[in-house]
């Protein structure tokens, strides 16, 4: 996922200082979308959490609008706060709309993006975004990219990327005392969060994410390349240098994902992160396919994550991200090892923490 961690961007500067606690957003000129105006969200294809919202909808709302795909790791790491933030402020009038704009072909079906709303707990309305529509109304670039909008319809604010949480928190603040509706509480959110929502280990993270199809991988090392939408056998390295992967066994490397022809092929990695993550599923739907991770050799005990037991065990039930490795000591450079039991799978990418 692309993602940006300044907050500077379309050609402009948004700078906030704060005084007494509270936010005093000094507006500068953007290259915003419609003269820095809401856009309409009209080019949405469908809704979640509520029928169609229109501009109309949304006059005289403070409105908080967040690019998101369902497997962006980055994105992820931000729900804990916009979920706190749209329970909240809800009753002062905030609204927060998640626009779902999907980055690989399978977070395309709505069933899969309905399926992680109820998993994620996520309450506030989510407008699906499959023909980019609402993405391009904004020129947006980024997941996860937040805008903040006064009740006038004006894009006050814009975070993209992960962090700046208590500034885009008093943004909020602000914007709600500017529409005078007394009371809106001045304290900051502090959630809890699990599995793959806690924050990256900025200090640990070394290893950048990584795609597996042939049009965006880099530092694939089996031996003779990738072979183009072929089945091919390919064998991996005896050992791997940092940030290196490949592939072994029956594979067919496409333009979005590897799919694995036949039973017990397997996927390496060397990697210096406290987590790591596999967005990969059965390329065909309803289908659990097996799966065995091992850590430098060994079954990874207190380092595994969510998604797999302490002897490795995991299976695979659906397209999205699996967070296989939550390293519990010392970070140092390792290698993952996915031995697949079952044909049929898909992977698309390794993305750390």
């Amino acid at each position: 996922m692309i993602v940006a961690i300044l907050l500077a961007g379309f050609g402009g500067v948004l700078i906030v200082a704060f005084s007494r606690g509270k936010a005093n957003i000094q507006h500068y000129p953007v290259k915003a979308p419609g003269n820095g105006k809401l856009p309409p969200l009209s080019g949405a294809t469908g809704w979640i959490n509520t029928k169609l919202l229109t501009r109309t909808d949304l006059r005289g709302k403070v409105v908080l609008v967040e690019f998101w795909t369902y497997t962006c790791v980055n994105w992820r790491r931000t729900l804990p706060y916009v979920r706190a933030w749209a329970e909240k402020y809800h009753q002062q009038g905030l609204i927060v709309i998640g626009v779902h704009t999907p980055e690989f072909s399978f977070e395309k079906d709505t069933s899969n993006v309905q399926r992680a709303v109820k998993e994620l707990n996520i309450g506030f309305p989510v407008a699906i975004d499959n023909n980019y529509a609402v993405w391009f109304a904004f020129r947006n670039e980024y997941w996860p990219a937040l805008y903040f909008i006064d009740a006038h319809g004006r894009i006050r604010h814009q975070q993209f990327g992960e962090g700046s949480y208590d500034t885009s928190e008093r943004v909020i603040q602000q914007l709600l005392d500017e529409t005078g509706i007394p009371g809106v509480r001045q304290d900051l959110v502090a959630p809890s969060a699990t599995g793959a929502e806690v924050a990256a280990d900025l200090v640990n993270l070394k290893s950048p994410e990584t795609y597996l199809d042939y049009r965006r991988t880099q530092n694939f090392v089996s031996a003779g390349g990738a072979v183009v939408d072929l089945r091919h056998v390919y064998i991996s390295p005896g050992t791997l240098k940092l940030n290196q992967w490949a592939l072994s066994g029956d594979w067919t490397m496409g333009p979005e994902a590897d799919r694995l022809n036949i039973s017990g092929g397997r996927l390496v990695c060397r990697f210096h992160a406290r987590d790591l993550n596999l967005v990969m599923g059965p390329a065909v739907k309803g289908n659990t396919l097996r799966f065995q991770v091992r850590i430098d050799g060994k079954p990874p005990g207190d380092s595994h994550g969510v998604d797999i037991d302490d002897s490795g065990r995991g299976a695979a039930t659906e397209q999205r991200m699996y967070q296989l490795v939550r390293q519990s000591g010392a970070i140092t450079d390792r290698t993952i090892e996915i031995e697949f039991s079952d044909e049929g799978i898909e992977v698309f990418d390794f993305t750390f923490g």
